[in-house]
């Protein structure tokens, strides 16, 4: 796992497939933005450790949505840190393991990737989070001065972005990706419902962001949210 700080306050953690995001308030209270897949818990702590903090210093877990490669290693960090999990109330259920959350609806172009993806994941079932908190849209989370939850769904019924205003930066989760070719900004892949997902991507556009950390590809750190306009204005309708 690669750590990457792209802001003071601001670190990436890049897994073999997708990353997760470290923020730190004034207070010492960090908050981790997905959790990685499978096995991650403890290479998080320990990227935590290698920053100078303790891994209870986390003090919760937002998941941007309950795809393995975001929500795999949740429960098992919560575990080693005792942080607080949260995902979307449509989400949450799949996060505990009470259902199997519905697959993507893949176009023809998108199969042999999602194959191509799915044999760097780890094999095996996470283990679900002790207790996960439900969020809804418009929750205001008290961290970076105070992250506005937004319902985004598209890539799973129950995706939600954070943005926090005064810092500029907003959390897109899967709603967004940048090409590992590129770097251009993107609509993200493997979606529920592709429809839902570009009405999704517009209202993160409109937002004036001006750091944008996605799910998959390199954050836009500087000037988001024109990547982000340029973005919707090309989805496919």
């Amino acid at each position: 796992m690669d750590v990457i700080e792209l802001l003071p306050r601001l670190h990436l953690l890049r897994f073999p497939v997708g990353q997760a995001y470290l923020w730190a308030d004034d207070d010492d209270e960090l908050t981790l933005v997905d959790a990685g897949p499978l096995g991650s818990g403890r290479a998080i702590a320990g990227a935590v450790t290698a920053l100078g903090r303790a891994p209870s210093d986390v003090r919760r877990i937002v998941l941007t949505h309950f795809h393995t490669d975001h929500a795999g290693g949740a429960g098992e960090f919560a575990a080693l840190s005792g942080a607080e999990v949260l995902a979307h109330h449509l989400d949450a259920p799949f996060v505990r393991g009470e259902l199997d959350g519905p697959p993507p609806r893949l176009a023809d172009w998108e199969v042999p990737i999602q194959a191509a993806v799915a044999e760097l994941l780890p094999v095996g079932t996470p283990v679900p989070p002790a207790a996960v908190t439900e969020l809804s849209d418009g929750d205001v989370l008290d961290f970076g001065g105070g992250a506005r939850v937004l319902h985004v769904p598209g890539h799973t019924d129950g995706s939600v972005a954070l943005f926090l205003p005064g810092e500029g930066v907003l959390f897109t989760g899967d709603t967004v990706a940048a090409s590992p070719a590129d770097g251009t900004v993107m609509p993200g892949v493997f979606n529920l419902d592709r429809y839902r997902l570009r009405t999704s991507l517009e209202r993160l556009a409109a937002l004036g962001a001006e750091v944008a950390c996605f799910g998959h590809g390199d954050p836009v750190v500087g000037g988001a949210a024109a990547a982000l306009r340029t973005a919707a204005a090309t989805a496919a309708p």
